[in-house]
């Protein structure tokens, strides 16, 4: 499994921050390629995206859940990653999000690097359109 670790500082208390995250079915609206997530209950999620130019399907299940502070996740399927986003508060105003994520590839060796690097970039555009989506929030 490969590995994606990004971070960045958003401009709102950490309650904020988490809270935002955990609407799970807003998800579409700063993470690209994300069609729609489905909140079955309170521990599993329905995602639909377009990955690699191919729309695929799968569950996951919150395997740890602690208010402000981190969320994990595995997922069940054929899509396999599994994950943790940390919020760390560095003032009343202003929370440090931490994603740290395993993803299974499921091209050939010779196009695992580019696939890497696609979702390195994705996860990094994800949270910047975070940052700016939950600061425009107030």
């Amino acid at each position: 499994m490969a590995t994606i670790e990004k971070s960045i500082e958003v401009n709102v208390p950490v309650r904020t921050a988490y809270n935002q995250w955990t609407q799970f079915e807003e998800f579409p609206r700063f993470m690209e390629g994300v069609k729609q997530v489905n909140q079955l209950d309170n521990t599993h999620l329905h995602w639909t995206a377009d990955i690699g130019g191919k729309e695929k399907e799968w569950d996951a299940e919150i395997t740890e859940q602690t208010p402000d502070q981190r969320i994990a996740w595995t997922s069940r399927g054929r899509v396999v990653n599994d994950g943790i986003v940390m919020f760390e508060p560095l003032s009343d105003k202003r929370t440090k999000i931490s994603l740290h994520m395993a993803y299974l590839t499921e091209g050939v060796v010779e196009n695992v690097d580019d696939e890497l690097g696609d979702l390195l970039l994705r996860a990094k555009g994800d949270l910047e359109r975070f940052k700016a989506f939950i600061e425009a929030r107030g």
